[in-house]
C-alpha cells in the first residue's frame, strides 16, 4: 500500500471514528428527549423551575421542584473546583519547574494511578474517614462540603495531569529567553509560562467541571441526600444526579420521565460547556496569512 493510499485509509477510519462517537452522543441526547417528552407534553416543565420541594410520588400534593437539586449541582462543582483547580495548577508548576527530573515520573504516574481509583472507593473513604471528623466539627457530617471534599480529590488528577500537558508544550525558548532577560523563575512562570499555558489549563478545568457535574456514586455516600436548598457548607444536599441514581429503580412512567427530564438537563450543560471550550478555543487560533 502506497503512502498516499495509507494516508487516505487513516483519514478516512479516523472520520469515520468520529462520525460515530458523534453519533452516539446524538444517541443518548435523543434517548434522554424522548424519555422526557411526556414530561414536556404534559407541561409539567414549567414545574421544575416553579415548585418548592421534589415530592413527585406524592398522590395528595405532588411536587416537582428541581431547583434545590440543581442548585445543590452546581454548589458541589464550583467549590470542588473552587478547591482542586488552584492546587492541580500548582502541583504542575511544581512538576514543571521545581520538581528534580527523576521524580517527574513517579509523580505523573501517582496522579495517573489516583486517577484511575474507582469512584466508589472515593465515597468509601468519604463515608468512614472524612464525614465523622466533619461530624465532629458540626453535624451532621454527610454535607455539601464532604460531598464537596471527595469531588475535589477526585478531579484533582484531571486538573493536574492537563496543566502539566499545557505547561511542557511552553516552548523551551521562550523560558530561556525570559531567564537570558533576567528573570526570576517566579516572574517567568506568572509572566511567562502560565499565560502561555492558559489555554490547556482552561481546557483541563473544564473537562473537570464536565467530570464533577455528572459524578454520582461517591456524591451519593456522602451528601445527605436531602433535598432542599443548603443554608451553609454543613447542610445535607442532594444533587440531580444522586436523585436519579436514587430513585429511577422505583419511579412510575411519570416520576421516571422526571428523571429523564433531569439528565437531559445535565447533558445540555455539559453540551454547553463544550461549546464554549470549542469557542474560547476557536478564538485563541491566530488567524492565517
Amino acid at each position: 500500500m502506497s503512502r498516499s493510499r495509507t494516508d487516505r485509509f487513516v483519514q478516512w477510519s479516523l472520520g469515520g471514528l468520529a462520525v460515530l462517537s458523534g453519533g452516539l452522543v446524538l444517541l443518548i441526547v435523543v434517548f434522554l428527549l424522548l424519555g422526557a417528552w411526556p414530561t414536556i407534553q404534559s407541561g409539567l416543565l414549567s414545574h421544575l423551575l416553579t415548585d418548592e420541594t421534589w415530592r413527585p410520588g406524592s398522590d395528595r400534593d405532588p411536587q416537582f421542584g428541581l431547583l434545590p437539586m440543581l442548585a445543590a449541582s452546581f454548589l458541589v462543582t464550583a467549590l470542588s473546583i473552587g478547591i482542586a483547580a488552584p492546587f492541580g495548577v500548582a502541583g504542575a508548576v511544581f512538576d514543571r519547574f521545581y520538581l528534580p527530573p527523576g521524580f517527574r515520573r513517579w509523580n505523573h504516574r501517582l496522579l495517573e494511578l489516583l486517577a484511575g481509583v474507582p469512584s466508589v472507593v472515593f465515597g468509601f473513604w468519604g463515608l468512614t474517614v472524612l464525614v465523622p471528623a466533619i461530624n465532629r466539627l458540626h453535624p451532621p457530617g454527610q454535607s455539601l462540603l464532604a460531598a464537596s471534599l471527595v469531588l475535589s480529590l477526585m478531579i484533582l488528577p484531571t486538573v493536574a495531569l492537563t496543566s502539566q500537558a499545557a505547561l511542557r508544550a511552553v516552548p523551551e525558548s521562550e523560558t530561556l529567553a525570559a531567564a537570558g532577560l533576567g528573570l526570576g523563575r517566579a516572574r517567568t512562570i506568572f509572566s511567562i509560562a502560565l499565560p502561555a499555558a492558559k489555554s490547556g489549563i482552561g481546557g483541563g478545568i473544564l473537562l473537570a467541571v464536565a467530570r464533577a457535574i455528572g459524578e454520582t456514586m461517591a456524591v451519593v455516600m456522602v451528601c445527605g441526600n436531602i433535598a432542599e436548598f443548603p443554608s451553609s457548607l454543613f447542610d445535607p444536599v442532594r444533587p440531580v444526579t444522586s436523585t436519579i441514581a436514587l430513585e429511577m429503580g422505583y419511579a412510575s412512567a411519570d416520576h421516571k420521565a422526571l428523571l429523564y427530564t433531569a439528565g437531559l438537563i445535565l447533558v445540555l450543560a455539559v453540551a454547553a460547556l463544550v461549546g464554549w471550550l470549542a469557542f474560547r478555543g476557536s478564538k485563541n487560533v491566530p488567524a492565517s496569512g
